[in-house]
């Protein structure tokens, strides 16, 4: 499908979105014939009401859409989008009733919810289109939905047909795409490349592990994303229950979410070096898996206690973490689903991430509330180093107690960066439990668009 605005120059019907203490005062200033259709129809202006007003001969001549109260929407998001699916299949222009600082958001939510996952049936259906409302940036709204679009079919897409190979092939795919390079380290090749950790996560799978590393542009500051690619996690020897392993094939979100922040990277061409580097596993159970217990040495020489087989994840981004800092790029940023912790924290619909640079937070924070893309800061709480350190080894990989799980998890990676001052750590969900507006049931991303929204705070381009 084709995910894009309509041209301002596009014929279509007027679009009038009403709070719901309006209704009355615009029915009044309409014809009779308008305002008793408005008042029979029995609109109220909630949040996902819609009305199709027609003209003499029946055929639509203009539209309106609840948009509740402020203090209505400020319990959601997209509020324009939650009454898309009772408009039709017209075009649209928005006159009146959304101020300038929210047009771009809810021309966000309107293609963002065009979204159907038809893989594996013929879900697709038509939509209502929406111009590009005056002084907003219609290519890069779509560019956004495109890079959401991609991510949401990457973590809806099951197991069995998205493994480290898959996953491999949709970075080669966006590379070709955008004129990228990429390289490929699989198999036995990542212990003769010095990845050892990456191997033992990804070695009693049958779908061989990999390091997927992509680069783009020749000038301008340098960004590494390094994204978690767990493609399927049965948490290894310390098997999941069957409830927690449903959802594990969205493991691979933080991969997802780095190729789409990517992709809105590369097509808007921003002016910087790009390194994406994902590690590819599958985290299985076989005669070779690693065990409890166990102590790994690290590409970065540290040595690691495995006192859980499911604290796979933070594993495999210390190697891909380790080489990203090696080239010294001004800016790292990892996102991994990667703990229960920061569920438990902040729940599924806030994206948690950790920095020790004040600034970037801030422009963070700020660039977040602009693209409808909420995060939340967690500290990288430096006392609580003692609880990743087991005496037997440099690093414990899952310290017990159960105490402040996201923070140890940041502060596992951490050590990994060196000395780089600039990184940020986003620990997401990946995932949208309930529908919402603009947001259907499924994979999601997340922070991806307050990121890049930032970037040009971030890195002073």
């Amino acid at each position: 499908m084709t995910i894009a605005l309509a041209p301002a120059t596009a014929e279509a019907l007027p679009l009038h979105v009403l709070e719901a203490e309006d209704v009355a005062l615009w029915a009044g200033q309409q014809s009779d014939r308008v305002r008793t259709w408005v008042e029979t129809s029995g609109f109220k202006g909630g949040i996902g009401s819609a009305l199709i007003i027609p003209n003499e001969h029946g055929q639509a001549e203009a539209a309106l859409v609840g948009y509740g109260s402020a203090a209505k929407r400020a319990r959601s998001r997209f509020a324009l989008a939650a009454a898309m699916s009772k408009l039709g299949t017209h075009t649209y222009k928005i006159e009146s009733g959304v101020t300038q600082d929210h047009l771009a958001e809810e021309a966000l939510g309107w293609l963002l919810a065009c979204y159907s996952f038809d893989r594996y049936r013929d879900s697709a259906s038509k939509h209502p289109t929406l111009v590009t409302p005056d002084g907003v940036d219609g290519e890069r709204i779509a560019v956004m939905a495109e890079a959401e679009f991609l991510t949401r079919d990457l973590i809806n897409t099951p197991a069995s047909d998205m493994g480290p190979d898959e996953l491999e092939a949709a970075a080669r795919a966006l590379a070709k795409q955008h004129k990228a390079k990429i390289t490929v380290i699989a198999g036995d090749d990542l212990l003769q490349e010095n990845h050892p950790m990456i191997h033992t996560v990804g070695r009693a799978s049958d779908r061989a592990p990999r390091l997927i590393d992509m680069t783009w542009g020749r000038s301008g500051p340098r960004l590494t994303l390094v994204g978690k690619g767990v493609c399927f996690d049965t948490g290894g020897l310390n098997l999941k229950p069957g409830g927690s392993m449903g959802l594990m094939k969205k493991d691979m979100g933080g991969a997802a979410n780095v190729l789409g922040l990517a992709h809105m990277i590369m097509a808007s061409g921003l002016k910087l070096r790009l390194r994406v580097l994902i590690p590819a596993v599958e985290n299985s159970v076989s005669g070779n898996s690693f065990r409890p217990q166990d102590i790994l040495t690290s590409r970065k020489g540290l040595t690691v206690e495995i006192n859980n087989t499911d604290a796979e994840g933070r594993l495999v981004l210390a190697d891909a973490l380790t080489l990203a800092s090696e080239e010294e790029p001004n800016l790292i940023v990892s996102m991994a689903t990667l703990t229960g912790a920061a569920r438990v924290a902040v729940g599924p619909d806030l994206a948690p991430y950790f920095t020790d640079d004040d600034v970037a937070a801030t422009s963070l924070d700020l660039s977040a509330r602009r693209v409808a893309d909420p995060v939340w800061r967690l500290p990288f709480h430096t006392p609580y180093e003692a609880m990743i350190e087991p005496g037997i080894a440099d690093l414990d990989n899952a310290p017990k107690g159960g105490f402040a799980g996201a923070i140890t998890a940041a502060l596992f990676l951490r050590r990994f960066v060196g000395e780089q001052d600039r990184y940020i750590h986003f620990d997401i969900y990946g995932w949208q439990p309930t529908a919402a507006a603009g947001r259907p049931k499924g994979g999601a991303l997340q922070g991806a668009r307050a990121l890049f929204d930032a970037l040009p705070d971030l890195l002073n381009l």
